[in-house]
């Protein structure tokens, strides 16, 4: 496993570190892992036209940004 040395850390910055990682019951280590993992995570965006059912079908041939101009339009 690799090891990250951090240099010229603003004290600031790593005494909120220290908060957030008690209140979350880890070491400020696991925390930084853990925030790091966070930021850093490329999962795809969810799309409403992959789920199943919910109607799916009813948008296959619908143009969404006419669709929300007809809605917003409506509420004028």
């Amino acid at each position: 496993m690799a090891t990250l040395n951090i240099k010229n850390l603003p004290d600031r910055l790593y005494k909120r570190l220290q908060a957030q990682a008690k209140r979350e019951r880890r070491s400020v280590a696991q925390e930084v892992t853990r925030l790091l993992d966070a930021a850093l995570d490329t999962s795809p965006p969810l799309s409403i036209l992959e789920l199943r059912g919910l109607g799916k079908d009813l948008w296959c041939d619908v143009d969404a940004a006419a669709h929300i101009q007809r809605e917003r339009a409506a509420w004028d």
